[in-house]
């Protein structure tokens, strides 16, 4: 641990974080030093892992706004403040093209995806200012910033993150809190396992990626620690890709 990257003393709420990325992302701000409360909308998941990091964790459903204020409430309880908001919570949807989508799948993409972001930014900036200024990481995706035949609702969503971190770090700034998105791209998770089986995706997939290979939750989770700590203090309203490269080649 560098001083650049040390979280001692730092309060941290990671969404969606018993599992895959957000896990990840607990582990990363964990080792640095920080205090993180653990959070899922699985009570039995919550407090496992909670149990497994040894961290405080609080069950929230993110498309209940009175659930999101208890977590942000129980945050500022149970660490006595809050420096590092993660909103990490999200799901895919039904794949397909805009002309047949389910709008009942869309509008629970668009709440867990994005609305629950506006809100519990709402909630969490205001206690991070409080402390003197801090970071907030929105993850939103790469599918965000390239067109999809199939990625529908949720690329809608993650779009929309992206510009919630630029008029966030615009609104929040001047109080020295910074926001900034995190983009991941094709990431080797349990949700990704099927289509790593999947011999005829990957080699395209990988064909397209000049790294050559998936990324690891680990290594999405370095980009939100640097982001969260004082290696990323000049750094706001960005939205940072972490995928190998895939949205910058033709796939030569």
């Amino acid at each position: 641990m560098t001083a650049l990257f040390n979280l001692s003393g730092k309060a941290a709420l990671v969404t969606g974080s018993t599992r895959g990325i957000g896990r990840a992302i607990a582990e990363a701000l964990i080792a640095q030093g920080a205090r993180v409360v653990i959070s899922s909308e699985d009570e039995a998941d919550t407090a496992r892992v909670a149990g497994e990091l040894g961290m405080p964790g609080c069950a929230c459903d993110v498309t209940d706004d009175a659930a999101l204020a208890a977590l942000v409430d129980f945050t500022a309880a149970q660490l006595g403040g809050l420096d590092v908001l993660v909103c990490n919570a999200g799901i895919t949807g039904k794949p397909g093209p805009f002309a047949a989508i389910d709008m009942e799948d869309y509008a629970r993409v668009m709440a867990i995806n994005l609305r629950s972001q506006v809100v519990l930014t709402g909630l969490a900036l205001p206690h991070i200012a409080a402390r003197g200024g801090g970071s907030a990481v929105l993850i939103a995706s790469l599918s965000g910033l390239r067109g999809n035949g199939r990625i529908n609702a949720y690329a809608l969503a993650k779009a929309g993150v992206a510009q919630l971190a630029r008029n966030l770090a615009v609104e929040w700034g001047p109080r020295n809190v910074r926001v900034n998105a995190v983009s991941p791209g094709f990431i080797a998770t349990e949700l990704s396992q099927p289509l790593l089986d999947n011999a005829e995706f990957m080699a395209r997939r990988m064909a397209m990626t000049p790294l050559r290979r998936p990324g690891t939750p680990a290594e999405v989770a370095g980009t939100v620690a640097f982001l969260a700590s004082a290696a990323g203090a000049f750094v706001t309203g960005h939205n940072l890709v972490v995928d190998g490269g895939t949205v910058i080649t033709d796939g030569s």
